[in-house]
């Protein structure tokens, strides 16, 4: 049976933190689906379209990973695509409560989808999408926060 992940998040913009989790899950995993929410309680920076524009390019020799959106539940997300796995990255403790919370609510709603959570390199700790957002709103340089492969020049905000 193929083991296939779902990587879910709102990936505004899409960093290097979130890269490297995709990268060292790919030992563990057959497949993974990099899920971009589309959460109409939550305004983005970048439309939908761009975010996976953006992770796609990341991923683009690697047919290994998969990147759709969806709206809703992440367990209807991951029944619908024969996913038993919700891939997670997990910074700091507060992070891990916050994910734990979440993890046992979709087990209880889902009992045969495990989550499972890999920890940041060190050197990703205080790199996270708000931050970055931040840094280019603000007109700065955030291309060491963001995968290479991404240009951010490329890429306009829309602020939707």
């Amino acid at each position: 049976m193929k083991r296939i992940a779902v990587f879910p998040g709102s990936f505004d913009p899409f960093t290097i933190g979130h890269e490297a989790i995709v990268k060292r899950a790919l030992s563990l995993f057959d497949e993974i689906i990099i899920a971009v929410g589309a959460n109409a309680l939550k305004k983005s920076y970048y439309s939908l379209a761009t975010r996976k524009a953006m992770i796609s390019r990341v991923f683009k020799d690697e047919p290994r990973v998969k990147v759709d959106h969806y709206e809703g539940l992440t367990v209807d997300f991951c029944e619908k695509n024969g996913a038993k796995y919700i891939l997670r990255g997990l910074r700091t403790a507060a992070d891990f409560e916050f994910e734990r919370a979440i993890a046992q609510v979709n087990r209880a709603m889902a009992s045969d989808i495990e989550s499972v959570f890999l920890l940041t390199v060190p050197e990703h700790t205080p790199v996270n999408s708000t931050i970055v957002r931040d840094i280019i709103r603000s007109g700065g340089d955030a291309s060491k926060f963001v995968p290479a492969s991404i240009n951010l020049k490329d890429y306009k905000g829309e602020e939707n």
